[in-house]
C-alpha cells in the first residue's frame, strides 16, 4: 500500500509533465496490489503517451529519491509549490510529502496517507490500462514491484505461446498477425462475392423465380447468411429484374432474418415495409422497418421462414 500510494504521486508529477500542466487528481484507489488513478484530461490518453509515463516513473523509482514528509501552515504548502487537490478541506496545518533527489523536490504534494521510504521501495511501475470514466476525466490502473512483475511475465508467457502457434517470432508477430488479418479479409470478401452470385441468380427462372398476381416474385432462403450481408443481396437480386419482389431469408443459430426488396416501379402498391411486416409475424417477430424499397425484420423462428416466404405469397395472391 505504501508503495502503491507514493507511486500516485510520481504518476501524477509524469502525467502533468507528458499530458500538460491541466492534469490533477480527480480520484485514486491505492491497494496492496493495485492503484487506480483519475485525472482531468479530454481524450484519450495515447499509447505513446502511456509508456512515456512509464518511463519517467521507472526512472523516478531507479534513482531511489528519498521520501520525506513535513507539516506546514497551508499557505507556507502552497507558496513553496506543493500540489493540493482542487475541493478538498485542509486544516491550517497540513502534511506535505516530498519525493527529493539531486537537491531538489521531484515531487511535492498535501497528502495524509502511508508512504515508502524512498522511491526504490516501489521496485517497478506498470501502467495495465486506460479508459474514461466521464466526460474530461480519464483513469489510469496500475500494478507496481511483484504484481507488475507477474503482469509483464505473463504478457510475455501469452506472446511465447501465440508465437508457437502461428509458428512466428516475438519480433516478427506483429507482422504475422497483420498478414493474416488481411488473407481473413480477402477470404470474407471472396465468399461474400460468392454468396452474393447465388443469391443474384435468384432473378432466373432456375432459381425461384415466380409470378404471383402479375408480379416477378423471388423467396429464397439462404443458409447462414449474416444479416448485414442480406440486403446487399437483396440489391443485387433487384437488378437482375426489370420489376419486382425479393425476398431473402435466412436462419443462424435458431433466429429468422428476413430481407425483402422491392423495385421502384412497384413501391407505390407494395411497399417493402409492409411486406417485411407479415414474413417477420410467421416467423415469431415484432414486425420490422425500413424504406419502401427495402426492409428488414426478425424472429425466434428461424425454423419457420418458408412459411414466412409463403405469408408474402398469400399477401400478394389476395391484393
Amino acid at each position: 500500500i505504501r508503495a502503491n500510494h507514493t507511486v500516485t504521486h510520481l504518476a501524477h508529477k509524469a502525467l502533468r509533465h507528458v499530458l500538460g500542466n491541466h492534469v490533477t487528481q480527480k480520484g485514486s484507489m491505492v491497494a496492496a496490489d493495485r492503484m487506480r488513478f483519475d485525472i482531468t484530461h479530454n481524450k484519450q490518453i495515447t499509447r505513446e503517451e502511456l509508456r512515456e509515463v512509464e518511463r519517467l516513473v521507472n526512472e523516478a523509482i531507479r534513482q531511489d529519491y528519498k521520501v520525506n514528509t513535513k507539516m506546514m501552515s497551508q499557505e507556507d504548502a502552497i507558496k513553496s509549490g506543493a500540489m493540493a487537490l482542487f475541493g478538498e478541506k485542509y486544516g491550517e496545518e497540513v502534511r506535505v510529502v516530498c519525493v527529493t533527489g539531486d537537491g531538489h523536490d521531484y515531487s511535492m504534494e498535501l497528502c495524509g496517507g502511508t508512504h515508502a521510504n524512498s522511491t526504490g521501495e516501489i521496485g517497478y511501475f506498470n501502467i495495465v490500462s486506460e479508459s474514461a470514466v466521464a466526460a474530461g476525466v480519464r483513469r489510469i490502473e496500475c500494478l507496481t514491484g511483484p504484481k507488475a512483475e507477474e503482469f509483464v511475465d505473463d504478457l510475455e508467457n501469452k506472446l511465447q505461446s501465440l508465437s508457437y502457434l502461428l509458428k512466428s517470432n516475438i519480433d516478427t508477430l506483429d507482422l504475422r498477425v497483420a498478414n493474416l488479418l488481411e488473407e481473413n479479409k480477402k477470404l470474407h470478401q471472396e465468399i461474400f462475392e460468392m454468396r452474393k452470385a447465388i443469391a443474384s441468380g435468384a432473378g432466373t427462372k432456375e432459381q425461384n423465380l415466380e409470378v404471383v398476381n402479375g408480379v416477378n416474385f423471388v423467396g429464397k432462403i439462404l443458409d447462414d447468411i449474416p444479416v448485414k450481408e442480406l440486403k446487399a443481396f437483396v440489391d443485387e437480386s433487384k437488378k437482375t429484374m426489370t420489376s419486382g419482389i425479393v425476398l431473402l431469408a435466412t436462419n443462424n443459430d435458431g433466429k429468422a432474418s428476413v430481407v425483402v426488396g422491392v423495385t421502384d416501379d412497384l413501391t407505390a402498391k407494395y411497399s417493402a415495409v409492409d411486406l417485411v411486416k407479415i414474413a417477420s409475424a410467421a416467423v415469431g417477430g415484432q414486425g420490422g422497418g425500413g424504406r419502401p424499397d427495402m426492409a428488414q425484420a426478425g424472429g425466434t423462428s428461424g425454423d419457420k421462414i418458408a412459411q414466412a416466404i409463403e405469408a408474402v405469397k398469400a399477401y400478394l395472391m389476395g391484393s
